[in-house]
């Protein structure tokens, strides 16, 4: 007995996208991350933990408790800037270039990270604005669902095998390369 083939869809379900994006992680010492929420006032909302904030051009996401990253356009980032402001309660560290993004979108695209995920991806258990780390395809991973998708970082070292896997799992969807994104693409351009 043969497994049924599946037919591509006429329409791509799936599209895959580079997200050019700088990282910085924001780590607040014990018990003073209120002192971070006080830094971040003046512009970035800090997210709760297990979720995501946008506030033009900057997205922040929190998967780890009193840790933050802070995505932004590239070299929009003023790492000195962050540094020195964080002096004391914490730190700020740039990880642009230890992590990649990617852009996961279309209706399959929760089926697609279903095959390598053990979180429940359904939009009722992870809405829009929601974020998390988890283990996809034997890689670290950090995800948040967007309006627009689903963006995705992985460490740089492993991300042309996390590309290939996504390109892969999300074949019998009918995946495309898309061209790639900006945050203002993927979240939206409203200014504060």
């Amino acid at each position: 007995m043969s497994a049924v083939e599946r037919r591509l869809p006429a329409e791509p379900a799936v599209t895959l996208a580079a997200c050019a994006a700088d990282v910085l992680e924001l780590a607040a010492l014990r018990g003073r991350a209120s002192e971070f929420r006080e830094i971040a006032a003046g512009g970035v909302r800090l997210a709760a933990l297990g979720r995501s904030e946008w506030t033009y051009p900057q997205l922040t996401l929190n998967v780890r408790p009193e840790r933050w990253l802070l995505l932004g356009p590239p070299a929009a980032l003023p790492l000195a800037t962050w540094q020195a402001r964080c002096a004391g309660p914490g730190a700020a560290v740039d990880l642009s270039s230890a992590l990649a993004a990617f852009h996961l979108a279309g209706p399959a695209a929760r089926e697609v990270l279903a095959r390598g995920c053990r979180l429940d991806l359904d939009p009722r258990a992870f809405p829009s604005g929601y974020a998390a780390a988890t283990i996809m395809a034997q890689v670290s991973t950090v995800f948040a669902a967007l309006p627009s998708g689903l963006l995705l970082l992985t460490p740089s070292s492993t991300a042309r095998h996390f590309r290939d896997w996504l390109a892969a799992s999300a074949k019998p969807f009918g995946c495309v390369e898309g061209r790639d994104v900006s945050l203002e693409d993927l979240c939206g351009d409203e200014r504060p």
